[in-house]
């Protein structure tokens, strides 16, 4: 069944986000947007993971719970795991690794925790727009030894994309599938980066704000809506 996805949205515990990116506005916008799965992906936490997982289960639809990685190196990548106990799994790891560095609010923006039906439970005081201490190898390794995905994220851009900061994809860590923003032409960028043609490309918002989340214009064939059915195809277990 095709299936309209948006695999990198952000919710205001980013302190780049909107403080709107609420959990139920995410879920409400997406479906209104008439999107079947999204991936929840905080900037190195998934303290909102649960919260969003559990507004749209209500509202039907299917949200895998996820992050966005800030590597040693100023990599992003894109995480996503079967459940909330592998990325909160993941997340303690993260945690240890980021360096003791506060939030300050009237500089990076606020970092808010939230439960499924909006109500604020807390203010993240750690920095989470730097870069942890975990390389790229050892990154990669963890996320797939909690049964998660890695997708390097907006490879197409300048800043904190694998191919920008080092300047090819390694072939050693084995992706499947590269992200790069909804506005890059493809075809032009793989002319540039013909090495890259083995691989499998998904397009995404890596919206901060609620009017950037995608129409229901990038989609998948899946055998069903879930995300068992998404990992099964993200890992390379079919064709699509």
């Amino acid at each position: 069944m095709k299936c309209f996805i948006d695999l990198h949205i952000h919710s205001c515990l980013s302190p780049c986000a909107e403080e709107d990116m609420t959990p139920n506005n995410i879920v409400n916008m997406s479906v209104l947007k008439g999107l079947d799965i999204i991936g929840v992906t905080d900037h190195n936490s998934a303290k909102n993971a649960a919260a969003v997982f559990e507004a749209g289960k209500r509202a039907g639809l299917v949200v895998v719970p996820g992050m966005e990685l800030c590597t040693l190196e100023e990599v992003h990548l894109l995480c996503l795991f079967k459940n909330l106990e592998d990325v909160e799994n993941f997340q303690d790891i993260v945690y240890g690794n980021l360096p003791p560095i506060k939030n300050r609010e009237d500089i990076f923006g606020s970092q808010i925790i939230m439960n499924s039906r909006d109500e604020i439970t807390g203010q993240e005081e750690i920095l989470l727009s730097g870069a942890c201490s975990l390389d790229i190898g050892t990154s990669v390794n963890l996320i797939r030894s909690l049964g998660g995905i890695v997708i390097p994220s907006h490879i197409d851009r300048n800043s904190f994309s694998m191919l920008n900061s080092l300047g090819t994809i390694p072939e050693e860590y084995s992706f499947s599938y590269l992200e790069c923003t909804i506005g890059c032409d493809l075809e032009a960028f793989l002319n540039k980066h013909s090495d890259l043609k083995k691989y499998k490309f998904i397009k995404s918002s890596d919206a901060h704000f609620l009017g950037k989340i995608l129409e229901p214009v990038i989609s998948m064939e899946l055998p069903e809506k879930s995300i068992d059915a998404l990992f099964y195809v993200l890992e390379g277990s079919a064709s699509n």
